[in-house]
Parts: structure tokens; sequence; C-alpha cells
């Protein structure tokens, strides 16, 4: 049985329609994710739509060094939106960012271990959870050490709801302190948060994802009758495009669609004399 909830849950991941979800929803027999390719293959339903609407509550921190070679960034979550503005629930995650910044917690499972107080930061959390009354969760964590010259930035939007760490390098080492190289430092964690790359070039975009596009841009394509012999010379295209979407460096400068990332990195870096590059990045979504 197709229940309301059941319609609900697939129109909040994907936008689509009350009467196509419940469609696709009878011809799956209620398997959401089977659902949602449905959905994309007949263009009702936008890819990534699901993981731009999944979230938990809670908040993103980040720390960067006064030096700027390092930084971190964390997500802890609750179960309400109450708690996560509380004052008390804020200071305390605050608190763990200030801890970790003192450590050398290269990944989520160090961070656990080190040092908070009189225990440690996985058990100070499950210590928090008696206070609050909810289930709290540290779910992610993330630290950048720069290589020589590199630069990280970091960036917070909607009060912690999303999180962008980023490592920058460059060739010349008056360019960090550089006005204009600051600047664009802080639109490019701009230009990731609201972007949401799923990678940093083609070589980041795992196979599974790239077949499973190929296979929903191919039923489109059959569904539209187009014949045999043009689908494979059309799908090269729409990868194109879709590669254009989700490699931060081929997408449109969100704040000048009609230039690449690729092409403001060369601009600005023929204009400090210096040659940039994106070394990494890392985007956080709440509950993502």
């Amino acid at each position: 049985m197709i229940t309301a909830a059941i319609v609900k849950e697939l129109r909040d991941k994907t936008n689509a329609g009350m009467m196509d979800c419940k469609k696709v929803l009878t011809e799956t027999n209620g398997d959401i994710e089977a659902s949602i390719k449905l959905l994309r293959e007949r263009g009702i339903a936008k890819a990534g739509a699901k993981a731009d609407r999944a979230a938990t509550e809670g908040i993103i921190v980040a720390r960067v060094n006064p030096a700027a070679d390092a930084g971190l960034m964390l997500e802890l979550n609750c179960e309400t939106d109450f708690v996560s503005k509380n004052e008390s629930f804020q200071t305390f995650v605050h608190g763990i960012a200030d801890a970790l910044v003192a450590a050398d917690a290269a990944d989520h499972a160090a961070a656990l271990a080190v040092q908070h107080g009189e225990y440690s930061i996985d058990d100070t959390v499950k210590a928090k959870v008696v206070e609050v009354g909810e289930n709290l969760q540290f779910r992610k964590y993330v630290r950048f050490d720069a290589a020589p010259g590199g630069v990280i930035g970091s960036y917070i939007h909607m009060g912690g709801k999303v999180g962008v760490l980023i490592e920058v390098g460059t060739t010349q080492a008056a360019t960090a302190a550089n006005p204009i190289f600051r600047d664009l430092v802080k639109d490019l964690t701009l230009h990731i948060a609201a972007c949401a790359p799923k990678g940093l070039s083609r070589d980041d975009i795992p196979e599974a994802v790239v077949e499973n596009e190929k296979d929903i841009f191919r039923a489109r394509l059959i569904a539209e009758g187009k014949p045999a012999a043009m689908i494979e010379n059309i799908l090269k295209g729409q990868l194109g495009k879709f590669y254009a979407e989700s490699c931060f460096l081929e997408q449109g400068f969100v704040k000048d669609t009609d230039i690449t990332v690729t092409k403001l990195l060369a601009a600005k870096g023929t204009e400090l004399g210096d040659t940039l590059t994106v070394t990494r990045f890392v985007r956080f979504g709440l509950g993502e």
C-alpha cells in the first residue's frame, strides 16, 4: 500500500508533483530510490534534489589559523531546531572546535579521541546527551594542512547549515596577503556553498555516478523516440553538460556565469603575477 507518508517523503526529496510521486511509487512497489531514478529518467525530478533537501538539525563550524596554513571543519547534529539554535548547544560545539584546533587529529576517528576537559570528545558528546535530552552525533570532521604556498579558507553559510573548507595553491609568497587574493578565496568558498560541486575535476566523479547519469539520459532519449544511431552522440553532449554542472573547475562562476572557475583562476593569477590552483575543497551540508 502506498501511504500518504511515503508520497510526502518522495515529494520532499524530488519536488515532483503528488500524482507523479504516487504513480512511480506504485510502479516500484514503494521503493524510494527506484522512484527517484524513475522520476529523473522522465525529466520530472532534478539531479541532486535528494541531497539538497535531506537534512537533520545541528550546526557546522570551521576554524582557520592566523597563518591560514591549517584549518578544520566539523558537523555536530541534534534532533531539533530548538536545540541547534540554543546558545548553550552552540557554545558546546564551538568548544569542541577550539579543542580540535589545539590537537593534530587528521581524521574523524582521531578527532573523537581528542581530550576535551576530563574526557575524550566522543565521551563529552555522549555526556551532553543527558543534559540536552536529545541524541547528539559528532557526524563529520575534516582537517586541511596546506602544502608549501597553500592557503586555507573557510566559509559558514546560513548560520551553520552549510560549510566550506578550501586550499588554494600559490607560487609567490606575497600573494597570500594580497586583498585581491583574499577576496578570490572568499568568492570561491561562496561559489562552492551555492553550487555544491560534486568534485574538483572529472577525475573526482565516481565512474558509478557517471554510468548512472548515462542510464538516465539514455532512458530519457529512448522515451523521446530518438534513433538508436543518434543516442550515443547525444549522450556525449549530455555528459559534457553534466560535467560542467558537477565539476568545480568547469562550473560557471557564481558571480559571473559567463566565465568558468578555471578561467577565473587564470585571470586572477595574471592580475597577481602568480599561478593559482585549487588543490582541494570539502563542502558540508547539514545532514547530508
